[in-house]
């Protein structure tokens, strides 16, 4: 049986949840942010992560827009798909945002 180490992942197969990781950063820090969780993805992990910093949203495999506001206000799937399909979806709040950021048209 392998050695584990507390807080330390062994093999794939684990879940990663982040509230905001983002909060903060500065964006070079984001970037690297994200090269973190690239390897996380690369070694197996599954990660969840609820944020509103676009170059980690852009950086996403899947996004669930929810909104349209929050509290009371939110609550519903606004939008769901890749970044890109979230900039072709009318009623996301985060699609224009996104397609600023891609520099596409809005569709």
């Amino acid at each position: 049986m392998p050695e584990r180490t507390p807080g330390r992942a062994v093999g794939g197969g684990s879940l990663y949840v982040f509230d905001e990781p983002a909060t903060g950063l500065h964006p070079l820090d984001v970037a690297t942010l994200v090269g973190v969780f690239d390897r996380l993805l690369e070694a197996g992990a599954t990660i969840i992560v609820i944020d509103h910093d676009l170059d980690l949203l852009a950086a996403a495999d899947h996004l669930i827009d929810m909104g349209p506001g929050g509290g009371p206000d939110g609550g519903r799937i606004l939008a769901a798909g890749t970044p890109q399909d979230v900039t072709r979806t009318s009623d996301s709040v985060t699609g224009p945002w996104l397609a600023e950021q891609f520099g596409v048209p809005r569709g």
